[in-house]
């Protein structure tokens, strides 16, 4: 059974940085791409970063050059560390199996809550 569980999120202040954990069982993420998604209340989820089974990394602009992700194959674990955090940037975020056209809610996480405030 594939199954994905973000962690470490939480509330900061604007300029501070998080790291997202996204612990993954049931496959090897070394095997996938990977994907983060966020979720800003009363908006539609947003594609955020993915790395590629190459290692190959993506980013969206709004993301770009803050944010970085990561993966650890012998903890088979995803990471977003999240830099320079903004208040726009508050959202859910969740971790999902596969690219992006992959995405969907039997794809993800129960996902983090990041809230950026001052």
């Amino acid at each position: 059974e594939v199954q994905l569980v973000e962690s470490g999120g939480g509330v900061v202040q604007p300029g501070e940085s998080l790291k997202l954990s996204c612990a993954a069982s049931g496959f090897s993420v070394s095997n996938y791409a990977m994907t983060w998604v966020r979720q800003a209340p009363g908006k539609g989820h947003e594609w955020v970063s993915t790395i590629s089974s190459y290692d190959f990394t993506y980013y969206a602009d709004s993301v770009k050059g803050r944010f970085t992700i990561s993966r650890d194959n012998a903890k088979n674990t995803l990471y977003l560390e999240l830099n320079g955090l903004k208040t726009e940037d508050t959202a859910m975020y969740y971790c999902a199996k596969g690219s992006y056209s992959d995405y969907s809610a039997a794809t993800r996480g129960q996902g983090t809550q990041v809230t950026v405030s001052s």
